[in-house]
């Protein structure tokens, strides 16, 4: 009798063992899958912020250098040396007034099915 009493007791401590273990799997899974969450967003929202400040850096590097034909036109500064996969920076320098140029800069990057598109306006002094 005492055989199946102990056979019995180190069954049920597996069992014990096993959901123990199934029940802390989960949790990490969890906390896992909310770790990669915000990775994945803190990485587009820094790729974001680097397209917006080269953006505005091109828009200062060239604005002198600009026909007159090109103001009011939505440019495409290359961004592949980036290496920002699936983004895209379209810079449009409106028509300068009072030494004044108003410039907008409209950037969209995603990572998965995460995505931001920004746009935001400047003016720069001639």
């Amino acid at each position: 009798m005492k055989e199946i009493r102990q056979n019995g007791f180190v069954l049920i401590a597996v069992v014990v063992v096993a959901a123990t273990t199934a029940a802390e799997m989960l949790v990490l899974a969890g906390l896992a899958k909310t770790m990669l969450f915000e990775t994945r967003t803190a990485h587009v929202q820094a790729v974001q912020r680097n397209l917006m400040a080269s953006g505005l850096a091109w828009v200062k590097h060239n604005v002198k250098n600009q026909r007159r034909e090109d103001f009011d036109k939505g440019i495409e500064p290359d961004v592949t040396n980036m290496n920002a996969r699936n983004s895209s920076l379209t810079v449009t320098i409106g028509m300068p007034r009072d030494r004044d140029a108003s410039i907008q800069i409209n950037a969209s990057c995603s990572r998965g099915k995460y995505t931001i598109r920004r746009a935001n306006d400047y003016r720069i002094r001639l």
